[in-house]
């Protein structure tokens, strides 16, 4: 919208809510407006509210000068005021919730205008938001997304093209206006991946959930977390925010099977909250029997409204904990059991995630699958779904790395795993960033005791290529860590990369040499 289509708010009834005080070094803000929130001093627009996020690489505050040149209205800061200024400045004790407050205001609270889903977890949000997504669709249900692979809702029951949200949930100002937006499309609902680094920078805070979602916890971002307990206790903050959720009918949905779900629970105990478990031989919906096979699963399952039986194209047990949490989340909705049936059997899967890929031909090739596990429980997860669907005379051959500027714990951790699981390993980079790729690599290296059926290639692309062409037609190729990405970051650049092109060129490439 453009600066002068936007609607302007007075500061003055956001101040309590935020908790701020306005400096007597800058302008009063009795009748002060802003129209618009904004944390990047380069985006501002006339009459925004500049909040001055102090980042890891950035600090808002040194940009105040340059946000009041383009317009800005008003500063919002931590720090008191050290100069006069020309708008008012508004000192807060927590900026990043007086963002999240200060757009919960602006955008008139969208949250309370639409039923918002969230599923948060180490691994699984991305395929259970979508099967969410597509059961709605089925329903004929306007709902939007929001996760990993950006944010999109349904138009003519359809959905749009996505949107580049930068991060798996945004900062909390775009996902207000983003939820403002989904709102006045007149979306019922919207299903939200919300990362456990949302939970602990507020990005989500001032959004009223109606359902939480735990689909697992296991290793991941120590880096930020430095700690499993203090990651999994970010994921609860979740479930305490659905407590106090203003809105009605909210329901938890707890895999029953990770070993903290008993925390969890807790959460939500004593409060207006239904939970809803799940899992393989127990909870309110759990596995009565399940069928793997190379075209998918048959499926059958017993749920709080009777048993359910469904032949799915997804394959893995990892995948039945997705469609059984996405089951419960519509269920507790209210969509009919039986349109969850036909919309789950149409479902063909999420880009990225075990995805097959092919030349299209019809000659005979390896199953190559390409997914984006880049923890060791997903590795594990996905190594045990592809070997259970190697004929006996086949091999499993797996191709992974791991990320630079990250837990670097994982990394032996995931080589071990690999090492158990697969015949052929062959070890490469990932998204490097700052780091060396072949420090990345040994640490990789430091969890595998083979030294048979082990190869080294940094060049990720020519790891790729080396995988498919030792592999013969019966054997199974599984490239994982990057899945749905398009790029590879560099410590200098990052470039254009997308493991399913490598897979596909790889695979020709093997067709031309055996003519």
């Amino acid at each position: 919208m453009a600066a002068d289509q936007r609607p302007a708010k007075q500061l003055q009834p956001a101040l309590e809510r935020i908790g701020g005080v306005v400096s007597s070094k800058s302008q009063s803000s009795s009748a002060a407006t802003f129209s618009g929130v904004c944390y990047d001093s380069r985006k501002v627009q006339p009459g925004d509210a500049f909040v001055c996020i102090e980042g890891e690489k950035f600090d808002g505050n040194k940009f105040i000068d340059d946000a009041i040149k383009l317009g800005a209205g008003c500063i919002v800061s931590q720090r008191e005021n050290a100069q006069p200024l020309s708008v008012p400045y508004v000192k807060v004790p927590d900026v990043r919730a007086a963002l999240a407050d200060l757009a919960a205001y602006y955008y008139d609270e969208p949250s309370t205008k639409i039923r918002l889903i969230g599923v948060t977890g180490t691994n699984g949000k991305t395929t259970t938001t979508h099967l969410v997504e597509h059961i709605f669709l089925e329903d004929r249900r306007k709902i939007g997304l929001i996760g990993t692979l950006g944010a999109r809702w349904s138009e003519a029951n359809q959905p749009s093209q996505y949107l580049d949200t930068h991060h798996t949930t945004p900062q909390a100002s775009d996902l207000q206006a983003l939820l403002g937006e989904m709102a006045s499309k007149n979306v019922s609902h919207v299903a939200m991946e919300v990362s456990s680094h949302a939970l602990s920078l507020e990005r989500v805070r001032a959004c009223d959930f109606v359902v939480a979602c735990l689909t697992n916890v296991t290793q991941d971002h120590l880096d930020f977390h430095k700690t499993m307990e203090n990651y999994w206790k970010a994921k609860r903050l979740l479930f305490e925010m659905l407590v106090k959720s203003r809105q009605s009918n909210k329901t938890a949905v707890i895999n029953a099977d990770d070993e903290l779900a008993p925390e969890f629970i807790k959460a939500t105990n004593g409060s207006n909250v239904r939970t809803w478990t799940y899992g393989w031989d127990k909870g309110d919906m759990h596995v009565k029997s399940a069928e793997f096979d190379f075209r998918g699963t048959n499926l059958k399952l017993e749920t709080p409204h009777g048993e359910l039986e469904m032949r799915l194209h997804l394959n893995g047990r990892f995948n039945v904990y997705n469609v059984m949490a996405a089951l419960l989340i519509c269920m507790a909705e209210g969509v009919d059991l039986e349109v969850c049936k036909e919309a789950l059997e149409e479902f063909t899967g999420v880009a990225g995630r075990f995805e097959t890929v092919t030349t299209g031909g019809k000659s005979a090739e390896p199953l190559c699958l390409v997914d984006y596990a880049h923890t060791p429980d997903g590795l594990e997860n996905v190594l045990k779904a592809a070997r259970a669907l190697v004929p006996n005379d086949g091999k499993l051959i797996a191709v992974f790395g791991c990320g630079g500027d990250r837990d670097a714990t994982k990394r032996p951790q995931m080589g071990q795993i690999a090492d158990n699981l697969a015949d052929l390993l062959v070890v490469t980079s990932d998204n490097p960033r700052s780091e060396q790729p072949k420090t990345i690599i040994d640490n990789i290296l430091g969890g595998i005791k083979r030294t048979k059926d082990l190869l080294v290639e940094e060049d990720r692309a020519a790891a790729i290529a080396l995988a498919v062409k030792a592999a013969t037609d019966k054997d199974i190729v599984v490239v994982a860590g990057k899945g749905h990405e398009t790029y590879q970051i560099l410590a200098d650049r990052t470039i254009d990369f997308d493991d399913r092109i490598e897979v596909r060129k790889a695979l020709a490439d093997r067709l031309k040499a055996a003519r």
